[in-house]
């Protein structure tokens, strides 16, 4: 089953006559299509994508399941004149991503269309069961991820900078056939590495932890990964720090399972920083969903839903930290999903011994 037959049996559920899809990562979800400035009007029987003229081309060669329009007006116009045809009245809406003034143009051009939500929390939820064809396009990504890691070590000096380091891991990826990269790279040093978002400086590497937090796009979907390395020789403290890290991240991915509650995957990991002193050092959740979107749900997190499981067909991210403020931080991250059989799947496959360099 396709993602849009999965929508479209989801939508006869919601009781709603159908959704106007507006964001662009939604859109390629449903139609497998990259393109923005234009809508997806889906019904429990029917599906449009409309676009302009710089896309109509690509959209006809290469989109399924859609019929393709290019509206001759404005896309409102184009969106007004199917809801009319289709004699819809209830029509579910992006609440998550929706602007304020794209809602009042919808209200202003759909009169006598009652506009719901939910469309959001449905594509969510859709979102976080991988196909097995979604899951082969993460491997892929994270495979060129594990490429740019091997890659970085061999150009790692003190003479780089933490903003050549993260161009470099960033250059690597494209060359070898990334669409973009994920997200903003994270390439910090020394002190810095102490900050668990930290952006990369003009400046030397320092000696210390270097923590590396970088991903790929690729066919649409996310990598996510993370290694931090030693710049110089790591003291008692450093490797006690690291080795606190491996074994919270080990412990977690021994144990994440199908049924294993999300609450209860991010306590396993957390536990050991907690009994080895750090507990207040750990202050982000253990891990994210991964997929179109760099984030996405389930969450690994004390602060999850109870009710909140693992499930076959999640991808999460798996990623502890200590960090010291103001002195250093290490982070460990690896990218996994339960498959369908069960079993889980560590796309991951870069070293995490101690490197030293």
């Amino acid at each position: 089953m396709t993602a849009l037959q999965r929508f479209q049996e989801a939508l006869s559920a919601l009781g709603v006559d159908g959704a106007i899809i507006s964001s662009e990562l939604n859109q390629r979800y449903l139609s497998d299509f990259s393109y923005s400035d234009g809508y997806l009007l889906v019904t429990p029987s029917h599906a449009y994508l409309l676009a302009d003229f710089r896309y109509i081309e690509a959209a006809k060669a290469a989109v399924k399941g859609f019929e393709i329009i290019r509206p001759e007006g404005s896309m409102l116009d184009g969106l007004g004149a199917l809801i009319r045809e289709n004699g819809l009245r209830q029509i579910a809406l992006e609440d998550a991503t929706l602007s304020c003034a794209e809602f009042n143009r919808f209200s202003k051009a759909f009169e006598g269309c009652t506009l719901a939500t939910g469309a959001s929390e449905l594509l969510k939820d859709l979102r976080m069961v991988k196909t097995d064809a979604e899951l082969d396009r993460i491997a892929k990504a994270q495979a060129l991820t594990d490429l740019a890691f091997d890659h970085i070590l061999g150009f790692l000096s003190p003479d780089r900078t933490e903003r050549e380091v993260a161009l470099e891991l960033e250059f690597f990826m494209r060359k070898q056939g990334a669409e973009a990269v994920a997200f903003e790279t994270i390439a910090v040093s020394g002190k810095a590495s102490s900050l668990p978002h930290g952006v990369p400086r003009d400046v030397k590497l320092e000696k210390g932890f270097l923590t590396m937090d970088f991903g790929a796009k690729l066919d649409g979907y996310c990598s996510d990964m993370t290694r931090t390395v030693v710049i110089g020789k790591a003291d008692e403290e450093m490797k006690k720090i690291y080795s606190t890290v491996l074994c919270a991240q080990l412990a977690a991915l021994e144990q994440i399972r199908e049924g294993l509650s999300c609450r209860e995957a991010d306590e396993i990991a957390r536990s050991i920083i907690r009994e080895a002193g750090y507990g207040p050092c750990f202050g982000h959740s253990l891990g994210h969903g991964v997929g179109l979107y760099i984030h996405e749900a389930p969450s690994l997190s004390t602060r999850a839903d109870e009710k909140s499981i693992l499930r076959r067909g999640n991808v999460v991210t798996v990623e502890p930290g200590i960090y010291l403020e103001g002195k250093y931080g290490c982070r460990i991250e690896d990218m996994v999903s339960i498959d369908h059989s069960g079993k889980l799947r560590n796309f991951t496959q870069s070293p995490k011994t101690l490197i030293e360099l």
